[in-house]
């Protein structure tokens, strides 16, 4: 029987991070986690702004951590569809994955922010999605973007724009 796999998802707003968990999370064997679902679901309506969204994702990331690891031990594999966007949230990744005996992936989404933002624009239309995102605020999101580093330690696979 293959390791369970942690599966984690670096990409800006609207790259894919969700659509790649889906089919990630179609696997047997596999469990989904969508940080955007449980925020909205949980704090939804106290988030106004993006120190809002920093401190309920925080909470979020400490009170999931010993769960995923149990789902791993467990002999589950696991999307965390949550952006590791930062070096800070790779951080909190890494003490996943050394405190499991776990393999794990970092699949790294790499779409231009036009692209982006033109996704965004459908999917704010749709109303499908638990948050609309401007593109001033995917602007301002962007500048915490900081790609994965191969000093990171992680096993990367890249996931090209279409």
């Amino acid at each position: 029987m293959d390791r369970p796999t942690l599966h984690m998802l670096c990409g800006k707003a609207a790259s894919g991070k969700s659509t790649l968990a889906a089919g990630l999370g179609a696997k047997p064997g596999t469990v989904v986690l969508s940080e955007d679902v449980w925020l909205a679901t949980l704090f939804g309506d106290q988030m106004h702004s993006l120190r809002d969204y920093a401190r309920y994702s925080a909470r979020l990331r400490n009170a999931v951590a010993p769960h995923v690891i149990d789902l791993l031990d467990a002999g589950l594999s696991v999307v965390l569809d949550f952006p590791a966007n930062t070096r800070e949230t790779r951080g909190w990744l890494r003490g996943i994955v050394e405190a499991s005996d776990a393999e794990h992936v970092m699949h790294v989404l790499d779409v231009p922010d036009e692209v982006c933002k033109e996704r965004l624009r459908r999917r704010n239309g749709a109303g499908e999605h638990p948050f609309s995102v401007t593109d001033e605020q995917f602007d301002l999101l962007a500048t915490y973007f900081d790609p994965v580093g191969v000093d990171e330690g992680f096993t990367i696979r890249r996931h090209p724009s279409d």
